[in-house]
């Protein structure tokens, strides 16, 4: 695994002083209508978005929020400019579109110390493609460019790669944060280092899996993924290419002495409700027809064990279905006793990062990442196509 740190141009040295400064910043936020559930992702902009307009600078931020079709107006910004003003105690600026005449002069027209969010840049097709006219159309609205959106490095879109190839391209204190935290997990992690992965499915997690058992010194598998898992390992009639992966996976773990741990009970039900009857189960002898929502309280005193001798630890996915009770019980169980712990903990963002914050727990873990999926890109030693753009 590379350290992406090393080379990063960083946003305390760009000269930024009465110029317009393009922030890619990740305001994908879960949304409720027009009611932002977790603002986290906003807040952790501010400081970037306050070292700029300090140093004299007109800051112009671009974001994407869901996956729109074309424009889609459950999926406009407006909410988010005027939570973003609150926290920032200062006027923010929300335009209509994010190229075109009209935004061309909005920001023109702006001066230094002003913000302007434009309208969701996946509103239009280019960003998701790079495409060469809408990545220009962008950089052409700035002379700066600024990347502070840890979650979408991992995409080469028009608004993460496209501008930065376009224009002198810096990383934000958010994206410099993560990445230098999650190196410290990759160079030399203070031992016992446990991961944590669950999640509903295994295909997503399987990159991940395969790096982390040469790393760690044990691994402890919950959610759907573990179902995946031990059916691969007991079941001799199935094949395929998942299979044979996660085969491999545990070959590999055993070779190298890291120990994978599954769990011996689960939370099981005949439905996802919570109004279905549900029990606890030996995840050998489950009812025919019903499947695990959790995991069960034996598993969890023995992945508690294992926490509470750790020294560092990452966790991706949740145990369970968290967000229908009673299935969330194992995940806040996890959470608990990764607060416990003392260790060094790294929370690897989307759903396990929410599960975390909804739960009251986010003060008790290192550090909560905002990327799902960069995250595990950037653990698996992956290239990621935005932090090279930047010089990581």
């Amino acid at each position: 695994m590379s350290d992406g740190s090393r080379g990063m141009r960083r946003v305390e040295d760009a000269h930024v002083a009465g110029k317009t400064v393009l922030v890619r910043v990740d305001f994908n936020v879960p949304m409720r209508g027009t009611t932002i559930q977790d603002d986290a992702r906003i807040r952790g902009a501010v400081p970037t978005i306050q070292l700029l307009l300090a140093r004299g600078a007109k800051v112009v931020l671009l974001t994407h929020l869901g996956q729109p079709d074309g424009v889609d107006e459950d999926l406009r910004v407006g909410p988010i400019a005027v939570r973003l003003a609150e926290v920032l105690r200062r006027p923010v600026r929300k335009l209509d579109d994010c190229i075109g005449d009209g935004v061309r002069r909005a920001i023109a027209a702006g001066q230094g110390g002003d913000v302007f969010l434009l309208e969701n840049v996946r509103f239009h097709r280019g960003e998701e493609e790079n495409a060469a006219d809408f990545a220009g159309a962008l950089a052409a609205l700035g002379d700066v460019y600024v990347d502070d959106a840890f979650g979408t490095l991992h995409r080469a879109h028009a608004s993460t790669v496209g501008v930065a190839e376009r224009l002198p391209a810096y990383a934000g204190l958010l994206v410099q944060r993560e990445v230098d935290t999650l190196s410290r997990l990759l160079t030399n992690p203070e031992r016992p280092y446990v991961a944590v992965v669950g999640g509903k499915k295994a295909e997503s997690k399987l990159g991940a899996l395969a790096e982390l058992v040469t790393h760690v010194d044990a691994v402890l598998i919950g959610g759907g993924v573990a179902f995946t898992y031990l059916e691969a390992l007991q079941s001799s009639a199935r094949d395929d290419d998942l299979v044979r992966k996660i085969r491999r996976i545990d070959a590999a773990a055993r070779k190298r002495g890291a120990a994978v741990v599954l769990p011996s009970d689960a939370v099981v039900a005949p439905s996802l409700s919570a109004a279905a009857q549900a029990v606890v189960a030996n995840v050998r002898e489950m009812p025919s027809g019903w499947s695990g929502f959790d995991i069960g309280p034996a598993t969890v005193r023995e992945f508690a064990a294992w926490l509470t001798k750790a020294r560092s630890i990452v966790w991706a996915g949740p145990m369970g279905a968290f967000e229908v009770a009673p299935f969330d019980k194992g995940t806040r169980a996890i959470g608990e006793a990764v607060g416990r712990s003392g260790a060094y903990s790294v929370i690897g963002g989307g759903e396990t990062g929410e599960a975390i914050a909804s739960m009251g727990l986010a003060e008790r873990v290192s550090f909560i990442s905002t990327g799902g999926g960069a995250c595990l890109a950037f653990l698996e030693g992956k290239s990621l196509p935005a932090l090279v753009a930047l010089g990581g």
